[in-house]
């Protein structure tokens, strides 16, 4: 693990996780090879012309799953790694990843009675889907610039609620374990938090973009559309179908796309054609200038205050404050003149945290003003040594500072910290900061340290020095490997993979004792009377058995209404 996560932010690290190759089943790999067979069949004619060579050059086989490890090695060339994460992450980290050049990949592969889709991360979505296209110069740069502009959208508090009932429903779809009580109750709760999402925030917004480009993208023209989105590469069902009339195509348009919701549980009912990824990387810089980091103010405020969760705040002197957004102070036009954070906070400057002024040291928040001092000329954070001196502030000296909002700071200055010939923080002993008859500090609480700054010009979510504020979070503890043998359908699986794999002159023989397996002990099972046909087929072997095979499959496609296309389609490819 240490030599694959090295290259990867100390804290992203934390989210990586060991894939633990050997838990993949015979099974598995045979979902894993039906699937990529379906896909690469079909796509090689449907999919953006980077598919077929991008499958090889990222490292993935059709044969066999992917060891991410290999993945992060194949994707090196074109500025890419990978890393193996546990299912769902927070938006902010996956952005995070990929702004990084890093290729999240979730190790989990869909159950057999899911082969069509998942709406749980899996790795045939993850790595078949994603890592293709990134071989495509301009999609790598959009993928990467999203990431980029992603990792700072402010998501609402009821967003964050809905993201983990839909990360907790969607694994229990996916695990073949939970009862049809616990998947309803999961369900209800997870439309009870989609009902109490009623504003509609930029991260939001921007996941619609990224999930109607990244994930569900066609490419080209409205007539003659290509596929490029990972959940259509990924899909047997829905990549077939997204080309048919069934799903209705819609030319790429920003404001379109970033007010069209989607349910990640269900089939897409429309899909955007972009006409070239030069579209999409503009669309992606023109949803930028709208969002919180890029224009700054009391409005972005009021976001990171309804998110409820860790973001930063910079000032116009360059100083940054990351923390949990808690209280907003405004004026009389609904401006913001005070700001206060709850729990662990920390103040850096050009995104590396200020030496002393770390989450220890700001443990149960940070208060500041914002504005101009009262009858000041020169902006606060310009002003020099002497000119500070000419105002009564001095080290060691007690003074008063009254902003033009009203705010009043008494206290003795012991400490001046600047950056780059700006000043961006004083630290008073004894200090008193009021508003009216309002305590907004009290002498008995500690030092205060004063932010410097009149304007706020950025907020974003996460925090400014991500390394060093999340430091002390614990990693993701990969789940423990269970150790136990191959059930007897597997340990068959298995033997097929080998003689699929030998070509021994035996095979003959060995099919037809695998034939007799699966007709006495396994009646309900398809997939592996299809690999067992394609072998028959291929080799031109016991004609009476593949008559015996087709007419059991015949009967299995009664038993679920998706069998019939499953089959037909296996069936399809014996020859290929």
């Amino acid at each position: 693990m240490e030599e694959e996560t090295k290259k990867i932010p100390r804290h992203l690290q934390k989210y990586v996780v060991d894939q633990q190759y050997e838990k993949y089943t015979p099974i598995d790999h045979a979902v894993w090879r039906y699937v990529m067979r379906q896909n690469h069949h079909y796509l090689k004619d449907t999919a953006h012309q980077a598919y077929v060579g991008g499958l090889k050059s990222s490292g993935i086989s059709v044969e066999k799953i992917p060891n991410v490890s290999d993945m992060n090695k194949a994707l090196a060339p074109f500025g890419w790694g990978a890393a193996n994460i546990d299912g769902f992450i927070p938006g902010v980290i996956f952005f995070d990843f990929q702004a990084h050049g890093i290729l999240p990949i979730a190790s989990d592969i869909r159950k057999l009675e899911n082969i069509q889709y998942t709406p749980a991360p899996d790795i045939i979505h993850e790595a078949a889907g994603h890592a293709p296209i990134l071989s495509e110069e301009k999609f790598s740069e959009y993928v990467k610039l999203f990431g980029q502009i992603g990792s700072k959208a402010l998501a609402t508090s009821e967003e964050h609620e809905l993201f983990e009932a839909v990360r907790t429903y969607s694994n229990l779809l996916e695990s073949g374990k939970a009862t049809k009580a616990e998947i309803e109750a999961a369900k209800a709760y997870f439309e009870e938090k989609q009902v109490a999402v009623t504003q509609l925030s930029e991260a939001e917004q921007i996941s619609r973009l990224y999930w109607w480009t990244v994930e569900y993208g066609l490419i080209g023209t409205i007539q003659d559309p290509q596929i490029y989105g990972a959940g259509l590469l990924s899909s047997v069902s829905e990549g077939r179908n997204s080309l048919t009339a069934s799903v209705k195509k819609l030319p790429f348009d920003l404001q379109t796309v970033i007010g069209t919701g989607f349910d990640i549980t269900k089939p897409q009912p429309q899909l955007f054609v972009c006409d070239s990824f030069d579209q999409l990387i503009n669309a992606v810089n023109e949803f930028a200038e709208t969002m919180a980091f890029k224009i700054g103010g009391t409005q972005s405020l009021d976001k990171a205050l309804r998110s409820n969760h860790t973001a930063t705040i910079q000032y116009n002197s360059g100083l940054q404050l990351t923390g949990t957004l808690k209280r907003i102070i405004k004026n009389e036009n609904g401006e913001a003149i005070y700001i206060q954070t709850d729990g662990p906070s920390a103040l850096a400057y050009n995104n590396i945290e200020l030496a002393g002024h770390g989450k220890n040291t700001h443990k149960d928040g940070f208060g500041a003003p914002i504005g101009r001092l009262l009858h000041s000329v020169k902006p606060f954070e310009e002003q020099t040594d002497a000119e500070l001196k000419n105002g009564g502030i001095v080290i060691g000296k007690g003074s008063t500072l009254v902003y033009e909002c009203g705010i009043k700071v008494s206290g003795t200055p012991i400490q001046f910290i600047r950056k780059d010939g700006k000043l961006l923080l004083i630290s008073f002993k004894d200090c008193t900061v009021s508003l009216a008859d309002q305590i907004l500090f009290h002498p008995d609480w500690g030092t205060y340290d004063l932010a410097i700054g009149e304007c706020i010009i950025s907020v974003f979510a996460g925090a400014a020095d991500s390394e060093q504020f999340y430091a002390d979070v614990e990693e993701i503890e990969t789940k423990p490997l269970v150790n136990r043998e191959l059930n007897p359908l597997e340990v068959l699986y298995g033997r097929v993979r080998e003689i699929r794999k030998t070509m021994g002159k035996d095979m003959e023989t060995l099919l037809e004792e695998v034939i007799q397996e699966l007709t006495n002990n396994y009646k309900d099972d398809w997939l592996l009377r299809i690999e067992v046909m394609e072998l028959l087929v291929k080799n031109n072997l016991l004609a009476a058995k593949q008559l015996l095979l087709k007419k059991q499959l015949e009967d299995i496609k009664l038993l679920h209404e998706e069998y019939p296309v499953l089959i037909e389609r296996g069936l399809l490819l014996t020859n290929f």
